[in-house]
């Protein structure tokens, strides 16, 4: 049976001192200028703790009288089922399914990149969902071990990896259907105008069926909850030897700090179930009083409204398999993180990734779409363009970098953690790698066209200005992903995970057309463009 949530206590607010708010991880690589969408997120943060100073902001927990009240009114669209109302053998695979990857050691700690740096996450994770799919978040791009949909055949190192996908793949049915409801169950709340409909809801609530939505209704919400992917986690937190301090409302360590979920389509829901290994005396009584705020030693997923100093915050524990929706744009307005507990803990998180440019499908039309070009190959590599309009070589090159750094250089720079499940990506990178390679032929073509005598001043110019952006981009880029595989937090990682520089030459290997560092070339262009001026 589900457990009623205790109520008791009262808001939160103390004036102590903040612990420190330094990062987590290590860094090490060339620094970048950040974007304007992180400066502003720095701004942001950088006031509303000026404003704070030396006080904590309110939070409540199931304790507090005002959880509930508070909860309904500015957190309708959060939803937690509790453990009890999922089937007990869905349970029992799901788990066993989470005990299977960890001991085949399918996850990894990710070398993401903030701000510039490179931190090493304390959780470690692994993508799993649709075939072809990819998932970015923090510039780091995961390739998705494939769930066995119907019509697909992926092959995986071990039976027992076989059959977990396969369960997740269950467990990702079941969150859709979940989600759906939850979402029936929130726009009945709505219309009846309902104010105490139950936060932790059963399987029987006496919601409206999808016969209750318009047409265009029950496609979007069955669209938004459609769920391509499902990214896992992994800590234990008595093996981190440093967690960050939760900075605003004093709530502990966090495991995962306050963040929105990247890349999703927009107002889409998200499903997260939860397994905390905790052992059989998990609801024993306690002998000692009751921690004032959260309970350190629980994990909890704590909310707030992002960048609200007003409105208190949520922090709400997670037992073995309790599961929370996060429905429509509860993601885009408020921020919500993950509190360490004690036991270790596995989370599998379902979401509608955004895959517009994050698929095989769509990587592969690209790639022939800039191929398209080529009249023909000689047996040397070399090839002939059927065109030198500005715009079809402005595009051909952006494509060429995209296939570079946004697919190849992202895959390898994993290192080899893919082939521990399954070596579905492996034929697809050798095809990407190949048209790849046939567009640095194509770049080396439209150099010669550039270079070639007799070309009239005019068109010399529109050839130079279609590709020097791309090409100047390639040479930063093809730097700072060398320097980031170099770097001294790379060099610790295990053999299996060690960054790999790849596609990689030495300047004179007379297979490959071009060079790798592309500075003499850049510095050419640009003075082509400058012979040219009056």
């Amino acid at each position: 049976m589900p457990r009623e949530l205790q109520i008791g206590g009262g808001v939160r607010s103390e004036s102590i001192s903040k612990p420190s708010r330094g990062g987590e991880g290590c860094s090490g690589s060339m620094k970048r200028t950040p974007t304007a969408e992180e400066r502003e997120r720095e701004a942001k943060k950088r006031r509303l703790l000026e404003e704070l100073e030396d006080t904590w902001l309110p939070y409540l927990t199931p304790k507090d009288d005002e959880f509930c009240q508070q909860w309904q009114l500015k957190y309708p669209k959060l939803i937690l089922r509790e453990a009890g109302c999922a089937p007990e053998k869905l349970h029992k695979d799901v788990q066993e399914a989470f005990a299977t990857l960890h001991k085949h050691g399918c996850l990894f700690r990710d070398l993401v990149r903030i701000q510039g740096k490179d931190l090493l996450t304390p959780v470690s994770r692994v993508l799993v969902g649709n075939p072809g799919c990819t998932y970015k978040y923090l510039s780091t791009r995961l390739f998705a071990v494939p769930w066995p949909v119907k019509g697909s055949h992926p092959e995986y190192t071990e039976a027992e990896i076989a059959a977990a996908c396969h369960t997740l793949l269950k467990l990702n049915r079941y969150l859709q259907a979940e989600t759906v409801q939850a979402w029936e169950e929130l726009v009945a709340k709505e219309r009846a105008n309902v104010d105490e409909v139950p936060l932790c809801i059963g399987p029987n609530f006496p919601g409206v069926g999808m016969g209750a939505f318009d047409g265009p209704d029950e496609a979007d919400i069955r669209r938004r909850s459609a769920y391509n992917v499902t990214l896992l986690n992994f800590m234990d937190p008595q093996k981190m030897p440093y967690l960050k301090e939760e900075p605003y409302f004093g709530m502990g360590k966090m495991a995962v700090s306050w963040h929105h979920d990247e890349n999703l389509v927009e107002r889409s829901a998200v499903a997260v179930y939860s397994y905390s290994c905790e052992g059989p005396e998990e609801d024993s009584e306690e002998e000692d009083p009751p921690p004032e705020g959260r309970d350190p030693d629980v994990w909890h997923v704590g909310f707030k409204i992002s960048w609200d100093i007003e409105t208190p915050g949520l922090a709400i524990p997670l037992h073995q398999g309790d599961c929370y929706f996060m429905l429509d744009d509860l993601n885009a307005t408020h921020q919500h993180c993950v509190l360490a507990g004690v036991p270790p803990r596995f989370s599998s998180t379902h979401r509608v990734a955004e895959c517009s440019t994050g698929t095989l499908d769509y990587i592969l039309q690209r790639c022939q779409s800039a191929l398209h070009n080529v009249r023909h190959e000689a047996d040397d590599g070399g090839v002939s363009l059927k065109s030198l309009e500005p715009a079809i070589l402005k595009q051909g090159e952006e494509i060429h970098n995209e296939v570079e750094f946004e697919w190849l250089r992202q895959f390898w720079f994993q290192g080899n953690r893919y082939r521990k499940c399954t070596d579905w990506w492996s034929r697809p990178m050798t095809q990407l790698e190949a048209m790849w390679r046939k567009m640095e032929s194509v770049t080396n073509a439209v150099l010669h066209e550039a270079r070639r005598e007799g070309v009239p001043v005019g068109q010399r110019n529109e050839i130079v200005t279609a590709i020097l952006a791309s090409l100047t981009t390639r040479q930063t880029l093809r730097r700072e992903w060398h320097a980031r595989c170099q770097s001294r937090i790379a060099r610790t990682l295990p053999a299996d995970q060690k960054p790999e520089c790849r596609p990689y030459w030495e300047q004179e290997d007379p297979s490959m057309p071009l060079p790798f560092d592309l500075t003499d070339i850049v510095a050419e262009l640009r003075g082509l463009l400058l012979e040219a001026k009056p």
